[in-house]
């Protein structure tokens, strides 16, 4: 549960959906300890999904550890997250759609299948091409029996009513509805300084750290002040990233050759303000 807490301490946000994942993994917790004692339970069936909110909300990242806490308490053998989109199941003729999307869903077997954009599957008016989509939807319907996968459906809050209503067999299935949010600057903030906190080598901004003016307060008058709303809307998270590798790039362009100790590591906040205003511009054009 600790392992677990740590993971969900690095989301930003989504307090609901935070308090049902940790719910969810006390009773699975408390269901290992019941067997222990040699009592036989009826097994948990993974809990279907969909995830409504704008790109860049955290639905992957929530997913990736989702699955890490199924697979860890026995409800998945994997903690594999497949995701597909619509191409990725849709064919080009008859009898092609259903020979992909089982490929899929035999790929996604044990983990989680993530299908994202899942509004592009449900039809907008009658078209072979559209019927094609259905018929995806349609397996991956049947596929949601077994119970040694979970299936999370994501996209758009006001598109995924279509898939809600296309497949009558969808609300019965799929039990659990969750909202994500856009971020506040304040959400971002955070973020951005979770982020600078991690030890991943695999990151752009390892080994840099953020200098002794960038708290969260500061950083997030600088988000509301250099960035519009539908900005913000538009990019959610990933306004983050671009912005902590703008803000890199900065430092580079200030520096010169005569640099030395802290100054050549610390990201000030002047940085992340460049880092923006150069991001804005970019989305203006």
């Amino acid at each position: 549960m600790d392992e677990f807490d740590l993971e969900l301490s690095t989301i930003v946000g989504l307090e609901e959906l935070k308090a049902q994942l940790r719910k969810w993994t006390k009773g699975m917790i408390l269901d290992k300890k019941r067997r222990a004692i040699g009592v036989d339970l009826g097994r948990r069936k993974p809990p279907h999904m969909a995830f409504l909110g704008n790109p860049g909300t955290g639905k992957t990242t929530v997913a990736r550890i989702l699955g890490k806490m199924l697979s860890s308490v026995g409800i998945l053998s994997s903690d594999k997250v497949t995701e597909v989109q619509r191409t990725d199941l849709v064919g080009q003729y008859v009898g092609h759609t259903g020979v992909k999307t089982r490929l899929k869903i035999k790929e996604a077997k044990g983990g989680i299948l993530f299908v994202d954009e899942a509004y592009r599957l449900a039809p907008i008016n009658a078209g072979k091409t559209l019927e094609f989509g259905m018929e995806a939807l349609e397996e991956i319907m049947s596929a949601m029996e077994d119970e040694d996968l979970l299936v999370i459906f994501a996209g758009y809050p006001e598109p995924m009513k279509r898939v809600f209503s296309s497949n009558e067999g969808f609300c019965r299935r799929v039990t659990h509805l969750f909202q994500f949010d856009d971020f506040s600057c304040r959400e971002l903030a955070e973020m951005l300084l979770i982020k600078m906190s991690e030890r991943d080598e695999r990151s752009r901004m390892f080994g840099f750290r953020l200098g002794s003016c960038c708290g969260v307060e500061a950083v997030a008058s600088v988000i509301e002040r250099k960035t519009s709303e539908a900005m913000r809307s538009r990019m959610n998270g990933g306004l983050v990233d671009h912005m902590l590798n703008n803000a890199r790039d900065n430092l580079d362009s200030r520096l010169d050759f005569e640099a030395s100790g802290d100054e050549l590591f610390t990201i000030t906040l002047p940085d992340l303000e460049a880092g923006l205003e150069l991001l804005a511009r970019l989305n203006l054009k």
